[in-house]
């Protein structure tokens, strides 16, 4: 039986009880929108935060920590607790989830076990939403859905000539080193995963090689004795090519050039994507635990060509490719941002047709996506409740707002959305004083 909307009290559907629908939650209950229900698909919130290895589901792998520190990854209104590290790990984190839910009274809202298969617009900017719980197949009507289940969840898994006979694996079913000892390891990527991966499983593997197709910026997590992203910090007023050049010079400084690691030199500027925070990986480098390697050319059975001419043998290969950015409970024909490197949303949140529908946390910074999120959800949530203006002329915004970003990143479908820290701060304040 569907359940009618109340239009006196909106009716509020939210998809994903992660970090970022936690946040979306609070953000209704504070601006006193009560009549709303955070679907979550798992047997508990947290999103992939929640580490479970007998799990399918995409979680953090074991050894998990923060990249960001906490002084800048916490809500804005809710500080990590003083006794945390500068880093904290994933029990320590899904213990701050936890206790976030409880402090604004989020809990009792979140359905589990509730997966959202389908999500149609109806008349009056409505939602059918249809839904799998424990009682099998139900349907409910909402005036408005905020989607927040993230984006680090359908693996993007590249093609190659050949056919590899070894082990294949995506980093997200990724969860400990421990079934990869004194196995042949290559991991396929640049990023913060790939790094991480590489690092834990070259502990007990005899080979691990890393292959990167393009040189990426590598961060250490300390700088002068301060968590990087603290340290960096004290410069984010400046303009952005003599804080590039700054920065540039800092990790030239203390790490000496990449050709030093045999790592591919970065032909962009250390904020234009997204950078790589790891202090042990050219540690691994140059004590021969960990082997560069160039691009992948081809398989054949479980040798691996790389396009330099160098081939080796591997019992597996981990890609660490990142994700496609997609949403199953839409119709393709309705949203698809899976091929976009511009994604036509205003601040990453608003769409310029559905004025009842809001994306939480699809975004991807040089640091926390939370405490950005949080701003997202205070500006969706005072726009229902009315004490906000919706903004107009959307598609001339998104326009503009897609050029700005040309010119500030490196625009690829793995960077589709990056966004500045600082500047989208700023802008999503911008938006609450409107």
């Amino acid at each position: 039986m569907i359940q009618k909307s109340i239009k006196q009290s909106p009716r509020i559907c939210i998809i994903g009880a992660g970090p970022c629908g936690i946040t979306a939650a609070k953000n209704l209950l504070q601006q006193g929108l009560t009549n709303f229900v955070v679907f979550e698909k798992n047997h508990r919130p947290g999103g992939n935060w929640f580490y479970d290895e007998q799990s399918n589901h995409s979680s953090i792998y074991e050894t998990t920590h923060l990249i960001s520190s906490k002084h800048l990854s916490c809500y804005e209104d809710y500080p990590m607790p003083r006794a945390y590290p500068e880093y904290p790990s994933h029990t320590q984190m899904i213990n701050y989830f936890d206790s976030y839910m409880k402090k604004f009274d989020v809990e009792p809202y979140i359905q589990l076990n509730s997966c959202v298969e389908k999500v149609t617009p109806i008349a009056d900017q409505q939602w059918h939403v249809a839904y799998q719980n424990e009682q099998g197949k139900q349907e409910a009507i909402f005036d408005y859905v905020l989607v927040t289940n993230g984006h680090h969840w359908d693996p993007a898994m590249p093609s190659f000539q050949g056919d590899f006979t070894g082990e294949i694996l995506h980093s997200h079913a990724y969860k400990n080193a421990a079934p990869f000892k004194n196995k042949r390891v290559l991991v396929v990527g640049g990023g913060n995963s790939a790094c991480d991966i590489a690092v834990e499983i070259s502990r007990n593997s005899p080979k691990t090689c890393i292959s990167m197709r393009r040189g990426q910026h590598i961060f250490p997590k300390f700088i002068f004795g301060k968590a990087t992203d603290v340290a960096f910090q004290k410069i984010h007023w400046l303009p952005s090519w003599p804080k590039q050049f700054i920065i540039a010079l800092m990790i030239r400084i203390l790490q000496g050039s990449y050709k030093k690691y045999k790592l591919i030199k970065p032909t962009c500027k250390p904020l234009s994507i997204h950078p790589t925070i790891n202090s042990e990986l050219l540690y691994g480098i140059r004590h021969g635990k960990i082997l560069t390697r160039k691009g992948v050319e081809r398989f054949e059975e479980k040798t691996v060509h790389f396009v330099d001419g160098q081939q080796d043998e591997f019992d597996t290969i981990i890609f660490a490719t990142g994700y496609k950015t997609t949403f199953p409970f839409f119709d393709k024909q309705l949203i698809d941002f899976s091929e976009l490197r511009d994604i036509p949303l205003y601040r990453k949140m608003m769409h310029e047709k559905y004025e009842s529908l809001y994306f939480i946390g699809l975004f991807q910074p040089q640091g926390s996506i939370w405490p950005l999120a949080d701003y997202q959800a205070q500006i969706a949530a005072k726009i229902i409740a009315g004490k906000l203006k919706r903004p107009t002329n959307l598609a001339k915004k998104i326009a503009q707002e897609i050029k700005e970003s040309r010119a500030q990143c490196n625009i690829s479908l793995r960077h589709a959305l990056e966004v500045d820290s600082h500047k989208f701060r700023k802008q999503l304040r911008r938006e609450l004083k409107c």
